[in-house]
This record gives C-alpha cells, structure tokens and sequence, in this order.
C-alpha cells in the first residue's frame, strides 16, 4: 500500500491526514508548469530546481514546524473577449509546491465525496468527458429544457467563511486547515502593494480549482442531488464543469421553479446568479416540433466548453441528435492569435515554423476535432495555411512570388490533415460509465 492509498484509507474513516513529506513535495514539483511566471518571490521552476533537495527539505520543516508563511500571489490581468479584464494571481513557488501537494492529498478525500456529474479539475475526468456527458443526458433522456446558467465572478466572489466551514466537514487535522487559511489570508500583491482578501481565491492558484469544486459540492450538487429526487416530478440532469454548468429538464415550471430557487440559494452562500448570461432556452428531441405548432423558429443554441450545441437531426434515420461545432467568436479569437505569431516567426526557418504550426493544428485538432464539426476544423487549417503563406510573403521581395502550390507542398510536409480525432459521444460515455 503506497502513501496516497493510506490517505484514502484514512479519509475514509475520518482520522488526521499524515505529514507532507519530501516524495510528495518533489512529486508535485516536477507536476509544475516548467515555463509559469514567477510570482513576488521571483524564483522560477527551473531556478528552484538548482538546489532542490535541499531546499524541499527546508519548505517540509517549516511546514511540519508551523513556520511556514504564505506569500501574496501577484496580481496581473489579462484582456476577456468582452474587453474587460480578468485578474490572476501568481503564487510563489514554495507556495504552489505546497498547495500540489495539498491537492494531492485532498483529491483521495474528495473523490469519494464529489458526484458523478461534476468534472472540472478533477483526475481522470476532463471536458470531453463532461461533453459527452451532457450530449448523451440530452440525447437519451425526456429533456425538453435547458437552463445554460453562468456564475458571476465566481472565483472572485468565494465566501471565506463558508469554505472553511465546508472544508471542516471533511478535514480535521489542524495543520491541514492552518495551511489553508494562510492562503486564504495572503492577501494579493500589485505593483508593489498588498492588499487583503476576505472573499475570493486567486484564478491561475493551483488550489484554486480544489476550492472551487469543493465550494460548489455543497452548495451547487448536494442540493441539485436532493432536489431532483425529492422536488422533480421529471427528468433532471446536470453537468458542471468547474463553475460552468448546464441543466435540462423535463418540465418548464420546474426549470424556472429551479433557477428562481437557485438564486436564492446562491445568495444566501455569497454568490450570484448572472442574469444577463443565464438562459432557460427550449431545447431536445421535441423542441423543433413543439416550436414550429407555436409558430416559432428553431430552437435556441447554448455554448458550453468552447462548443455551440445545436438541436439537428441525423442523416440515415432522421432521428434527433446534437451538433457541435467550435464557437465562432472563439475560433475568430484563435485565429487572430496565430495570424500574430505567424507573423512575428515570419524570419525563422520554416521547418522551425512549421514544427510550430503543427503543434497549433493539432492541439486543435484534439479538442475541436469531434463528431459533426468538420467543417470548423477545416476552415481552422485552411485559415492558418493562408496566414503562413501570408507571412512567407511578407518576408522579402522575393517572397512576394511565392505562390500558393508551393504553399500546398509545406502544408502537406508540416501541418496534420483535419481529422475527426475524437469518438463519438456516446461510444467513451459507455466505456467510462458501464452502468
């Protein structure tokens, strides 16, 4: 039995987690992003590493002796699409070793708790998973309603007090929970300047994601749980990503008698629902037809996890189905991304872009590339193949003739063509739900 399998033992009947030891602190380490910001400290993964024996040996002491002093994560924004900005915190290094390790330790307590239609952040379960999820939900089930709701600065907004209160449901070893508050209360750093946080956990924390989940476990799928078997008279599904979630029902007086008691809920918890982005829209297999009796048009789509989910119906048997295809603002936005750093490599050596561009398409490919979306993965590469031929141009004078079947020739050396990479939907809900 290894040291993870006797946290889960021991979680399982509540007693004390163990100490942090060295094994897991260079485990989690080498888990870190090798090329992330630094945070105040400054420090990089790389630097960290030159002495990391002992320094891991210093960080365990001062964890395991109560010396240990979280640092203040350091603010930056970057640009939304909607033209604000969204703040993430940097952590320093020593900090983000530690808080891997807690969710290291954490996810063998919480995997026993957290509910089958939660997937963010979590092992094993990824956004193809919580895809698939809700296409086989709507596709199989009497869904007639789907509630497309969005939490207003979720991460910013997280109640201190109540997540300490959730987390002492769970964990009872004091060390664990002084760790905890000392990121809670580290306060943010900006420009040089501190400043304290009573609500929020920074985005871009590697124990955000944790804090999110669990947060929203007591809040959100307990509650959604209950509610389901004991208030609905018709088919309830959910699935919730980190804090993005979907709903269909059945019936619509349940759907709005839900969302009505949701943001009284969420209130009470420190959060809001965002009405201006949550929509309870007409959507499943009798939705075409119950609008068209009304004199309505097609029913309404939803965006959820980059794809927009459009009510179609197959080819062979005509039978009700959901098409997915890449939202288009985003697709614009990674476009425009690239066409930029096509045009900043334009000097390098083409098989040096080349190999980059790969790695763009097919990194695309891997999440894009579902059932039903060809036609976006196609306008993807040939987008990206006019922007490489656009900066080939752009090099020199002689560029400028550079024409369009020699273009075609580095194409077919250095870009992957565009497959459907992933099954469909139902084929990996089967494999990784068998019941």
């Amino acid at each position: 039995m290894n040291g993870l399998d006797r946290i889960r033992e021991a979680a399982a009947k509540d007693k004390d987690l163990r100490h942090i030891t060295i094994d897991l602190l260079r485990a989690s380490y080498y888990e870190l992003k090798r090329n992330a910001a630094a945070g105040i400290d400054e420090v990089t993964w790389h630097e960290y590493g030159e002495q990391l024996e002992s320094r891991l040996l210093d960080l365990q002491g001062q964890v395991q002796s109560g010396r240990y002093r979280a640092k203040p994560s350091k603010r930056i924004w970057i640009p939304k699409p909607d033209g604000r900005q969204r703040p993430i915190g940097i952590a320093a290094l020593e900090d983000k070793i530690i808080q891997q390790a807690v969710v290291r330790v954490l996810n063998q307590i919480y995997e026993q708790d957290f509910l089958g239609f939660s997937y963010g952040f979590r092992p094993g379960r990824g956004q193809h998973n919580a895809l698939d999820a809700i296409w086989v939900g709507i596709t199989q089930k009497k869904v007639c309603w789907v509630l497309d709701a969005d939490i207003r600065s979720f991460f910013d907004t997280i109640n201190h007090t109540w997540l300490m209160k959730f987390v002492e449901r769970r964990i009872a070893d004091p060390r664990m929970l002084r760790l905890i508050r000392k990121w809670l209360r580290a306060g943010v750093s900006e420009n040089g300047e501190w400043s304290k946080t009573e609500v929020g956990t920074p985005q871009g924390s590697v124990i955000s994601p944790l804090f999110s989940n669990i947060y929203l476990h007591y809040v959100l799928d307990e509650w959604v749980s209950n509610w389901r078997k004991k208030q609905a008279r018709g088919k309830v599904i959910i699935v919730r990503y980190a804090d993005d979630y979907v709903m269909g029902f059945q019936h619509q007086d349940e759907a709005e008698r839900f969302l009505s008691e949701s943001k009284e809920r969420f209130a009470y918890y420190g959060l809001e629902i965002h009405s201006e982005k949550t929509r309870l829209i007409e959507f499943g297999r009798f939705a075409e037809e119950n609008r068209k009796r009304r004199g309505l048009g097609k029913p309404e789509t939803f965006d959820f996890l980059g794809f927009t989910h459009i009510c179609a119906r197959t080819r062979r048997n005509n039978c009700f189905t959901i098409r997915r295809k890449t939202i288009a603002k985003r697709l614009q936005r990674k476009l425009k991304e690239v066409r930029k750093e096509i045009m900043r490599r334009r000097h390098e050596p083409v098989p040096v872009q080349g190999k980059w561009l790969r790695s763009v398409v097919q990194g695309h490919l891997n999440f894009f590339g579902v059932p039903g979306n060809q036609d976006a993965v196609d306008s993807f590469r040939t987008q990206v193949c006019r922007a490489w031929l656009f900066a080939l141009r752009r090099r020199s004078q002689k560029g400028r003739g550079l024409t369009w079947e020699r273009i075609k020739r580095l194409v077919l050396t250095w870009l992957p063509s565009a497959k459907v990479q992933q099954p469909y939907p139902h084929q990996r809900f089967r494999v990784s739900h068998p019941r």
